[in-house]
């Protein structure tokens, strides 16, 4: 086998179907140029999900051990970027029901769970966008809040993704909007 070389790697950013097929085979290089091809976005993804550097660059990784050994399964009915996607953000909820369930505590209140923003909380600044906002939010309604309106997944999609009620997935985006509401500037 040849190494890749740039002239392997297609000008549009989504990889060929050659590439994919290397890398279904076990080519290292060609399963390089995927991940370069698609690693911004996956840790885009895990960094809004998550709120933490530390944690998204783990995420990440592991989304990208997944992909490995999961590529040969591929099988382009779809492009790579879409079926990387879903398996991100697969990734990343089987990964943050996991923590759930290993600190899980009884809450009194929904609320506390659903809204919860630390009470130390600095004033926000005027300039404060939305990415910044974002992670201010409780980790349901965040997570619901980043796949539906920064993902674009429709509501009983994220219900049937992560287990929850569309009825709890709608109360999510709702709380989750009137918080970010509160958090952005008039």
């Amino acid at each position: 086998m040849r190494p890749v070389s740039a002239a392997d790697i297609p000008p549009d950013p989504s990889p060929d179907a050659d590439v994919i097929r290397r890398a279904q085979a076990g080519d290292a290089g060609a399963f390089t140029t995927l991940y370069h091809a698609h690693a911004g976005r996956v840790f885009a993804l895990c960094l809004r999900m998550s709120t933490d550097r530390v944690r998204a660059t783990e995420l990440a990784q592991d989304v990208f051990v997944k992909l490995w050994e999961r590529l040969p399964q591929f099988r382009f009915e779809s492009s790579l970027g879409t079926w990387l996607h879903r398996l991100a953000i697969n990734t990343i909820l089987e990964s943050l029901r996991s923590e759930l369930r290993r600190t899980a505590r009884v809450s009194a209140t929904d609320d506390d769970i659903l809204l919860a923003a630390p009470a130390a909380t600095a004033p926000l600044d005027v300039q404060m966008d939305l990415e910044r906002a974002i992670p201010l939010l409780a980790s349901g309604p965040r997570q619901v809040f980043v796949l539906h309106v920064v993902e674009g997944m429709p509501a009983d999609e994220i219900a049937t993704l992560t287990g929850l009620a569309p009825a709890t997935v709608r109360v999510h985006l709702h709380r989750a909007r009137r918080h970010l509401l509160t958090l952005m500037p008039q």
